[in-house]
């Protein structure tokens, strides 16, 4: 029994004889291998298309600015995963990236979804961009709602990898996604009436959108760079491990209310 609506029984990406490997209609050992960079590589694989000059230089400066940020929850599992099963270097990984949500490094995905409804609104209206996105950010707030790409536990009052991601893309001649991300810097603080700075999460979704990356990947370039801090904090924890003894600091940081306390 098939569940769900069928694709052709097609690919696009890649096929193999015993002989040679074709990837998106190139020889990889004579086209590619040697050739190109692996951003390069990552965009034909994921577009079909070859990277224009910009979308390689931004591709690699999103990847560098979102890869680490220390022993947040993602490093923190796939830590206390890899002590628990040293041999299973893969399960470990998939823990951690299994912890990108929509809390914590997977919010490019509804950013981009935000920039998007704005631009549509935008153009519906054809009005003043700044009062139509002021009263775009007033309805999510009165819906209850928040809009993604907004607060941060650390950074304050700016996120400094979301201001250096813009600021390069607007010396670059980036088009609208980054204006409405500039545009909302603005305005969404004054909506919440309290500071709210940009992160960079929503940095990098009006890049990409800029760059016509696709939208249903945004959340690929965090997954992407995460994936090489995870290996990084593994083959740390390999030589020091330390994720036991987070393991014990939770422990001894929760007080136990139950029955019997």
């Amino acid at each position: 029994m098939q569940i769900g609506k069928p694709g052709r029984a097609t690919t696009a990406i890649s096929t193999a004889d015993a002989a040679s490997v074709t990837v998106r209609g190139r020889d990889l050992c004579s086209d590619l291998m040697g050739r190109m960079g692996f951003t390069e590589y990552f965009h034909l694989l994921v577009t079909g298309r070859a990277a224009t000059e910009d979308q390689v230089f931004f591709l690699d400066l999103l990847l560098v600015a979102i890869a680490e940020h220390g022993l947040v929850p993602t490093n923190q599992v796939a830590r206390m995963t890899y002590d628990a099963d040293p041999g299973a270097l893969q399960a470990a990984v998939a823990a951690g990236i299994l912890g990108c949500g929509s809390v914590v490094l997977g919010t490019s995905e509804s950013c981009g979804a935000f920039l998007r409804g704005a631009a549509e609104r935008l153009d519906a209206a054809a009005g003043d961009a700044e009062a139509e996105m002021r009263a775009y950010a007033a309805g999510i707030r009165r819906s209850g709602g928040k809009v993604p790409g907004f607060g941060h536990p650390l950074h304050k009052p700016t996120d400094p990898r979301a201001q250096r991601i813009l600021t390069e893309a607007e010396a670059r001649g980036l088009g609208r996604f980054t204006r409405l991300a500039r545009l909302a810097e603005r305005v969404v603080p004054e909506v919440w009436e309290r500071t709210l700075p940009m992160n960079v999460s929503m940095a990098i979704a009006a890049v990409l959108l800029d760059l016509g990356f696709p939208s249903a990947m945004l959340k690929a370039i965090p997954i992407l760079a995460r994936t090489a801090s995870l290996l990084a904090h593994l083959s740390e924890e390999a030589e020091n491990p330390i994720g036991f003894r987070m393991a014990a600091e939770a422990e001894a940081a929760i007080t136990y209310e139950g029955e019997g306390s």
